[in-house]
């Protein structure tokens, strides 16, 4: 068994107070590391399977100094191939200036230096004057570096190790858990990305914990206590919200107000997100909570509010072709709000939406990242919408958004101070942390959490 094998499989939970050194925020040769022993070990999110449909589509993912082409072969399988000519080194796809990456439709790559031509196997079709090598030119020589590609969830994977292990084992309990949820149906409502003054590590802590609700987004306070919990699975995190009795089913994020009148406050907690985040809801779940205070009698019990509101959606839903998946109640409960897959991928799912988060290197900068965030909903057969990654200047997200961004920013700069000597994560709202850097840490050899005394 590999070391990445063992690390894949091995769970631990961190059961006590602990601290993080800055080393792994702040150190520009920790981050260099981070390259070899972390971006080319790990599988990684680089797309969406509706992206590419059809033979010949394609979609780059850049990661540190490696660029990788993912396309659909003649066949209908997936290809991944190195995005460099083998005859001199240069990127085969140019990413535009302003743009994450660059989607499209051929039949072969063409390298804009001097013309070697590859197919959609990564075979080279064409090399000008092949005959002045005499023959040495072989086809394995000249063949693109094959990346390592599978699919999960509807999304794209890629691994830059040729020796990794099967992408299933890396996620571990995950498709156990959250393949109920259909994921791979849901398609793109808003997908934005942006170039953010911060380590990727600073940027996924920012939402992978539920303790910075209270003071980060104080307009959620008044609908209810959001005091979250997070159990460690191998590589990966499960974290969710404390649900009231009887309510269990609802610790995925269809989220419910507190307050009098369940009615009103579902209502404008709905509202204000979707206003306010447009995230974690859809129109027919406001419109739903929306219509409450006429279906349903003043002093209703707020399990039974909750029940009903989630039925009203559901069949309206249905009624315009968009059919929720039937998951059970304590699957849901068990399943929690979101999974923080490593090292950098954060899925919060639902049964008709999900908010996915990514972060990642930009450059080898220890201060600087690639944020991206997208949500996700069913819609009716061929209404989807058509959407590519906008970048995004901050003060142009959602509000909710732009408090995590303050705290980004804050955080990058205070943990470069010398007066600060480490991190102290809340040992149960924020464990997700904890975990995130044990299993980094036995990638980069160093970093490991602390107990405290």
């Amino acid at each position: 068994m590999s070391d990445t094998d063992r690390i894949v499989t091995q769970a631990e939970q961190l059961e006590h107070a602990f601290t993080i050194q800055p080393e792994a925020y702040v150190s520009a040769d920790y981050a260099r590391l981070e390259r070899d022993r972390l971006w080319r070990k790990a599988w990684l999110q680089a797309g969406r399977e509706e992206d590419i449909p059809a033979p010949g589509d394609f979609v780059t993912f850049d990661i540190g100094d490696d660029s990788v082409i993912v396309l659909r072969g003649d066949d209908g399988g997936l290809r991944a191939f190195h995005n460099v000519c083998t005859h001199r080194g240069r990127r085969l796809v140019d990413t535009p200036a302003g743009q994450r990456n660059t989607r499209g439709q051929r039949r072969n790559f063409i390298c804009g230096f001097h013309g070697w031509t590859f197919d959609r196997e990564g075979q080279c079709t064409f090399a000008q004057h092949r005959e002045d090598w005499q023959g040495a030119l072989t086809a394995e020589r000249t063949a693109l570096g094959k990346v390592s590609v599978d699919t999960w969830g509807g999304w794209l994977w890629i691994n830059l190790d040729p020796d990794c292990a099967p992408l299933r084992d890396w996620l571990g309990p995950i498709p156990e858990m959250l393949d109920p949820f259909a994921l791979h149906q849901m398609r793109c409502r808003w997908r934005k990305w942006i170039v953010f003054d911060c380590n990727w590590k600073v940027a996924l802590e920012a939402f992978n914990e539920t303790y910075h609700v209270q003071t980060t987004h104080p307009e959620f306070n008044v609908f209810g206590q959001f005091r979250g919990w997070a159990r460690n699975h191998g590589l990966h995190t499960n974290i969710g919200y404390e649900a009231p009795k009887g309510q269990e089913q609802d610790q995925a994020k269809l989220r419910l107000g507190a307050g009098d009148d369940p009615r009103l406050s579902t209502a404008e907690m709905q509202v204000y997100t979707w206003e306010n985040a447009n995230t974690n809801t859809t129109r027919t779940l406001v419109d739903a909570a929306l219509r409450l205070k006429d279906e349903l009698p003043a002093g209703t019990p707020a399990a039974e509010v909750s029940a009903h509101w989630l039925k009203s959606a559901r069949e309206a839903d249905a009624r315009r072709g968009v059919h929720w998946p039937v998951v059970d109640p304590a699957h849901v409960a068990k399943s929690g709000t979101a999974w923080q897959v490593f090292p950098n991928f954060q899925i919060g799912h639902a049964v008709n939406n999900m908010l996915c988060y990514a972060a990642r290197p930009f450059g080898d900068h220890p201060g600087q990242c690639i944020f991206e965030a997208a949500v996700y909903e069913l819609y009716p057969a061929g209404e989807a919408p058509a959407t590519e990654w906008e970048y995004t200047p901050a003060e142009a997200w959602p509000p909710v958004l732009q408090q995590d961004f303050a705290n980004m920013r804050a955080v990058q700069q205070g943990m470069k101070s010398g007066g600060f000597r480490g991190t102290l994560p809340n040992p149960y709202m924020e464990r997700a942390i904890g975990s995130l850097h044990m299993n980094l840490a036995r990638f980069m050899g160093a970093g490991a959490p602390r107990n405290l005394e």
